[in-house]
């Protein structure tokens, strides 16, 4: 019966995709209430959206990006350039799970040919 268990395990661990921490670095924007959205070399994250009624477990870990080099762009919103430890979901090109976050300097994002300018 072991055997029968353990073959079942790895049968299923084979056929099941592995969530893997994906590293993505770019605009950070939030431009209004809920809408959230990464913009990296490889196109646009939506992270969250207003009235969606979902957020990505770890939202937490972004704190208030105004309070470090940002910028404001309506009212209390605005975006930054960062990097963020993720899992996401290709097919929707969203963020489903953030790991870790880290707020860098916005001319990294600036000087950096394979971002285009935050709209």
């Amino acid at each position: 019966m072991k055997l029968s268990v353990a073959t079942f395990l790895i049968g299923m661990l084979a056929a099941s995709p592995l969530l893997a921490a994906e590293t993505r670095c770019g605009w950070l924007q939030n431009p209004t209430p809920g809408n959230w959205w990464l913009d990296d070399a490889d196109g646009t994250w939506t992270i969250m959206t207003q009235g969606a009624g979902t957020e990505p477990a770890g939202m937490e870990l972004i704190p208030d990006i105004s309070e470090r080099d940002y910028v404001k762009t309506n009212g209390n919103y605005g975006y930054a350039c960062a990097c963020l430890s993720v899992e996401t979901d290709k097919n929707e090109e969203s963020i489903t799970k953030i790991l870790s976050f880290r707020q860098l300097a916005l001319a990294k994002c600036e000087n950096d040919g394979k971002l285009s300018a935050p709209q």
